[in-house]
């Protein structure tokens, strides 16, 4: 903005107002703007609000078992129920019920599981990357080594040991996916300590602690943030691979892997035991994808130039 200086004559430029609620709403006019980002926030919201209100959304126990009613098809169909909207499994457990509790185990692996990876691969990457030398050839050949292996494959080897619970899932998909943001991390580090204003700052004084804290660490936030939504999508779709194969959460805990266990059973005969908790897994990560999308697009300046 532009304003004349007093007694001057001299036109000087006063700095944009850049208080939260300015940055608020410039990121919301972002997000309008961008239909596929809107899309993912309604989406991921919608499986939110679901996980955490899931006593009051569903309308049975996803436990409560009636085998008078099982295998009952979906509502609209000639010998559905309206009592169960989305039918009900092989136990007569309410489907619809199951799916709503079924988002608390999906994002509980998925966030907990990306918080453990981040956390611990942004400080191992930021020590390598500023570093460099010996710590950096021996970090990059650790991961590296890790990275070379198959990665489902990996991870179904680790949960065949351990057994089921939740807790042991989430330990393994945080600890799995350490390597991926090491080297996200240790990338922008390398890029960003190479940059004039890091220089500039060495110059004046500054120690490594300031350099790190100030200048490097607030420009990670980005491309974590970004790498972390998709990682957190590939999590809920990792772990409902490994309830499909018997190595999740025990089945007594609904969840989108252990339905889609029990409904293959039935596929072609009930198809909709295992098609409603797929589309539901689908659902949400597609909602998280464009989501990731959209901060990938809003958080990266070079991306939202060409966009405009």
């Amino acid at each position: 903005m532009m304003e004349i200086a007093k007694g001057t004559g001299l036109r000087i430029d006063r700095a944009p107002n850049t208080g939260i609620r300015a940055k608020a709403a410039y990121v919301c006019k972002l997000l309008w703007r961008d239909k596929t980002g809107l899309a993912g926030l309604i989406i991921v919201l919608i499986v939110i609000t679901a996980a955490v209100f899931a006593p009051f959304l569903s309308p049975y126990d996803p436990l409560q078992q009636d085998l008078r009613s099982a295998k009952t098809p979906p509502a609209w169909t000639e010998e559905g129920d309206m009592d169960h909207p989305l039918g009900t499994d092989n136990l007569g457990r309410d489907i619809l019920s199951r799916i709503i509790y079924g988002t608390r185990v999906s994002l509980t692996v998925g966030f907990f599981g990306v918080l453990i990876a981040c956390s611990i691969g942004m400080v191992i990457g930021l020590i390598s990357g500023y570093v460099g030398g010996l710590t950096d050839n021996i970090v990059m050949g650790l991961v590296n080594m890790i990275l070379a292996l198959p990665y489902l494959v990996f991870v179904v080897f680790i949960a065949a040991i351990l057994g089921r619970s939740l807790l042991i899932v989430i330990l393994i998909f945080g600890f799995t996916d350490i390597p991926i943001f090491v080297r996200i991390t240790r990338g922008e580090v390398l890029r960003i300590r190479e940059s004039g204003y890091i220089e500039a700052a060495r110059s004046i004084g500054a120690g490594n602690g300031r350099i790190i804290f100030r200048h490097i660490l607030p420009n990670l936030i980005g491309p974590l943030i970004t790498i972390a939504t998709f990682e957190m999508s590939a999590m809920i779709f990792y772990e409902a691979g490994l309830g499909f194969l018997g190595l999740s959460v025990p089945p007594s805990v609904p969840s989108w892997g252990n339905m889609l266990s029990t409904g293959r059973q039935y596929l072609t005969i009930y198809p909709w035991i295992a098609t409603y908790p797929g589309l539901a897994i689908v659902f949400t990560g597609l909602g998280m994808n464009l989501l990731g999308d959209w901060f990938r697009d809003v958080l990266d300046p070079r991306l939202r130039r060409i966009k405009r």
